[in-house]
């Protein structure tokens, strides 16, 4: 199983939710005009915008290397907007890994699936 699927949680500090859709609109075009082997990534709020989730699918771990690239500082201005809890599934390469390492994503390994 090469497929990697990313779960982030965003609670906003007060006044960043515009900050943070102007944001994702940027990362949203880089994903779509840049990145070979994302397969979902998908934006959801809460009632009242004050929380979102971040659904992201990638064919494998160089994909998700290649998406991380692609964004570079992006990702930092992402995470400054908020509280964020993030969780990468599925079997990673030695090499993300490694780059995960002290990133803050708990990893979560297969168990069990269809």
């Amino acid at each position: 199983m090469s497929e990697l699927q990313g779960i982030g949680r965003f609670k906003f500090h007060e006044g960043e939710l515009d900050e943070f859709k102007r944001l994702a609109a940027q990362c949203m075009e880089i994903v779509r005009a840049k990145d070979t082997g994302t397969l979902q990534y998908d934006i959801y709020f809460n009632d009242d915008q004050s929380e979102c989730i971040v659904l992201e699918r990638y064919r494998d771990s160089q994909a998700l290397i290649e998406h991380a690239a692609h964004l570079g500082d992006l990702g930092a201005a992402i995470f400054a907007t908020g509280w964020v809890s993030s969780k990468l599934l599925g079997e990673p390469s030695a090499e993300l890994r490694t780059i995960m390492a002290d990133s803050g994503v708990r990893l979560f390994t297969p168990y069990e699936s269809m």
